[in-house]
């Protein structure tokens, strides 16, 4: 089968297509016939070499699909052959075929295009797993996200006015600004021409809001944490503003703040295929129905998974890159 990889970390241009083979099924497991593959932050990390995959995982990027079950590894039932899937994956995801658990798998109904199935796993996952049960949100509470337009960010929006938030997001301009607005956004503030934490405070009436989804991590941490309401939960997810944070601690002891967060990839599969069967009895539902879709940015061949990467690491996107396979 064709395949995306790269021989040493470097920019866009390591990654090409090569020839490897067609992966089998273990136990558990599925072989997905990929019609299209979600892009994302963490793939640009792993090409950089900041990311490796986990043990036991693809060396090829790639960390969600939808496509077509062509295979069933032992334990999993026959009659899921030719059904369609969108999954979770560990790596493997740019490529003609790739494993995915069974217990990672959520079923794409025939109104939702496979383009925009690739485009939900890892965001969803991501989201869901970080706002509602690391960050215990409530209806009626406030979040705030940072990179409101990127795939988590848009993510993040949609499913926090789903459940019942107030969502503040911050973007880089004001195109994107508005984007986020569209998207049902109650504030959209302009981190380069505005200051967020003055800003939130205006919004927040001084109160500041109940979670903070971070991004950027670094510097941003401390003024998050000017952000937060007594009690609030601080949810960190990636650290695109430097690893290191200086904290004020008894800050965080006398308001009385949770400060926590995740990567989601090297868990175990059994603790994703839990949250898999959460997301799809709460979540999955509003995707179905078509309550909720997948902002798109644009797709590319998988052999232009480089100028897909590009694209991402500019930061023009709005919306979830998606790279077409099979297509369909």
């Amino acid at each position: 089968m064709t395949a995306i990889g790269f021989d040493q970390p470097g920019g866009p241009d390591v990654l090409r297509p090569e020839t490897v083979a067609v992966p089998r099924p273990g136990e558990g497991q599925v072989l997905l016939r990929v019609a299209w593959a979600g892009v994302n932050r963490p793939d640009v990390a792993q090409r950089q070499g900041l990311y490796p995959p986990p043990p036991g995982a693809s060396p090829l990027p790639g960390l969600e699909v939808s496509g077509t079950i062509a295979a069933v590894g032992p334990g999993v039932l026959e009659e899921y052959v030719g059904e369609r899937y969108c999954a979770l994956v560990p790596g493997g995801g740019y490529a003609e075929y790739c494993l995915a658990h069974i217990g990672h798998c959520l079923p794409v109904p025939d109104a939702m295009p496979l383009a925009e199935a690739a485009a939900v796993p890892e965001t969803l996952f991501t989201v869901w797993h970080n706002v509602f049960e690391r960050g215990w949100a409530s209806e009626g509470e406030t979040l705030l996200v940072h990179g409101g337009t990127s795939g988590i960010g848009t993510m993040a929006t949609m499913l926090g006015k789903a459940f019942g938030l107030r969502v503040i997001v911050t973007c880089g301009d004001e195109t994107k600004c508005a984007a986020a607005r569209s998207l049902g956004a109650d504030l959209a503030i302009n981190y380069r021409d505005q200051d967020f934490v003055e800003e939130v405070k205006t919004f927040t009436g001084g109160k500041g809001v109940e979670i903070v989804l971070d991004m950027v991590s670094g510097d941003y941490v401390a003024r998050n944490l000017k952000c937060l309401a007594e009690d609030g939960r601080h949810v960190t997810i990636a650290i695109l503003g430097g690893m290191k944070a200086e904290v004020n601690m008894a800050v965080v002891m006398s308001r009385r703040y949770t400060l926590t967060g995740s990567t989601l990839r090297p868990r175990s599969d059994a603790f994703k295929t839990l949250l898999a069967a959460e997301i799809e009895k709460n979540a999955w539902p509003l995707f179905e129905d078509r309550t909720l879709r997948p902002v798109m940015d644009r797709s590319f061949p998988l052999a232009e998974a480089a100028a897909a990467h590009a694209r991402m690491e500019a930061g023009e996107h709005i919306g979830k890159i998606v790279l077409e396979v099979a297509g369909g």
